[in-house]
């Protein structure tokens, strides 16, 4: 199982960290598909509890994800998560969503996998590059009625957040084709 472990904290985080953390990130997905094979990422693992409110149709919504679905999930939220945050430190009051996501179907190789980790990383750390040098880090906004407001950092940790939430379902995913 991969370690990797987030700040709990986004006290005194920089943009430094944050690319750091970035890539750490990537790195850790690419380790954990490193031998994996283009069968691998359409395979559909066991999983009775599957269930995507966010699922495109009624016929997507208890399905396993696969590997690819995975992936292109993850990184497309973080991606979002990149986008607002730029626009945070920017200044930029929150607006929306700002979200893209490959379709999953279209992912059928461990290439495309890979690269879809570095297109991601690319984007991500292009979009620290957005960062004034004195970021409006007092600039937030609250996503949800209770939830704390969040600012530029704080956002695009939350990005990170939710690919750590998904480093155990790969890893479960890539030892359930190990088995198959």
């Amino acid at each position: 199982m991969q370690t990797f472990t987030l700040p709990t904290s986004t006290d005194g985080l920089t943009v430094d960290d944050l690319r750091g953390l970035t890539n750490e990130m990537i790195d850790t997905m690419l380790d954990i598909i490193k031998d994996c094979t283009d069968k691998d990422v359409t395979f559909e693992p066991s999983d009775p509890d599957a269930y995507d409110e966010a699922a495109s149709s009624d016929d997507e919504l208890k399905i396993s994800w696969t590997l690819g679905h995975v992936i292109v999930h993850a990184t497309a939220s973080s991606e979002e998560a990149a986008s607002i945050a730029a626009e945070l430190a920017r200044g930029v009051e929150w607006h929306g969503r700002s979200r893209s996501e490959v379709p999953w179907r279209t992912v059928t190789t461990i290439e495309q996998c890979r690269h879809r980790l570095e297109e991601s990383r690319h984007m991500r750390l292009a979009s620290l590059e957005m960062w004034p040098d004195e970021p409006h880090f007092h600039n937030t906004y609250t996503a949800r009625e209770g939830a704390p407001p969040t600012n530029c950092v704080r956002r695009f940790l939350n990005g990170l957040r939710h690919d750590e939430s998904h480093l155990e379902q790969l890893e479960r995913i890539v030892r359930e084709c190990r088995g198959a």
